[in-house]
């Protein structure tokens, strides 16, 4: 009798953080395989599909779509700022390599650690200020001013992505304190994104081949699943366990983009990368010495 193979609770959730790493890197791929069409046009159909998939969700597990009292202004600051991030991630995957963009998305973490410090009060420590000036330090050979007469502008707006990314993560952290729930908090921030969207939409629309909207829906498709995949990936082991293995996003979509588009990082790129990764995982390991610390 063949015994029966079991996975750890950390295991699974490794596996999971990666499958959203590689939806994420296939949703990115996806928007610029959408070709020639405004950014703003491209996230509301990301939010689109995400809306419905988070209301599917809020049915299945009874959450009421009702906002709890103190937690309005967050969620709108939640759902504002996120929905910049998605603009300017857009916008940068657009205008510059799919990995750069992806990578310079990732900076994320390293503005939670500041943000925290404004809105949740959390003090930053030397050794976490340390890594983020690393970090940053790496981000230069991703943008790459003066490097190689490459235009800054989407560099900037990647980075502005990246940011409004990690001050919406942050109030994230702040709304599940206050015990709103994830899929609420999507539906809303969802919901949101697609309001803001929809005047462009009105009054700018600009006309969808049958492959160009095949194609948005499936970005919305890889976008959910994605979140679908972080969300349990998190509730099988703690973020200081697995986070560092959302980083193989960099890898899918250096991969998916040089495949399905003949994109190819450059040799600044590519350091950058590595610095940037570096920072993580010295920050991953700190951070786990520190739990392990208090134990």
């Amino acid at each position: 009798m063949k015994e029966k193979i079991v996975i750890s609770d950390k295991n699974k959730g490794v596996f999971f953080i990666v499958l959203s790493a590689f939806c994420f890197a296939l949703m990115n791929v996806f928007v610029r395989m959408a070709g020639d069409l405004p950014f703003i046009q491209k996230s509301f159909f990301r939010n689109f599909i995400a809306f419905f998939i988070a209301l599917i969700l809020m049915k299945k597990q009874g959450i009421k779509i009702f906002m709890p009292k103190g937690s309005r202004a967050d969620l709108v600051l939640r759902a504002t700022f996120g929905t910049i991030g998605i603009f300017c991630n857009y916008y940068a995957i657009d205008h510059m390599l799919v990995s750069d963009a992806s990578m310079l998305n990732k900076l994320s973490p390293f503005f939670v650690i500041i943000f925290s410090y404004f809105i949740l009060s959390e003090k930053i420590k030397p050794f976490q200020g340390l890594c983020v000036f690393i970090a940053f330090l790496g981000t230069l050979f991703v943008v790459k001013p003066g490097f190689t007469g490459m235009p800054i502008f989407p560099s900037l707006i990647g980075i502005m992505g990246g940011m409004c990314a990690g001050i919406a993560y942050t109030y994230v952290r702040k709304l599940g304190t206050k015990g709103v729930k994830g899929p609420f908090i999507v539906f809303f921030f969802s919901l949101f994104s697609c309001l803001v969207s929809l005047p462009y939409l009105i009054f700018e629309f600009t006309p969808m081949s049958l492959y160009q909207i095949s194609i948005l829906l499936l970005t919305g498709l890889a976008a959910s699943g994605g979140q679908f995949f972080i969300t349990a990936a998190y509730t099988h082991a703690p973020a200081s366990e697995i986070s560092i293995y959302d980083y193989s996003q960099i890898i899918f979509a250096t991969i998916l983009s040089f495949l399905l588009l003949g994109q190819i990082p450059d040799f600044y790129s590519i350091i950058g990368y590595i610095i940037i990764c570096i920072a993580s995982i010295i920050m991953f390991l700190y951070n786990n010495n520190k739990i392990l610390n208090n134990k």
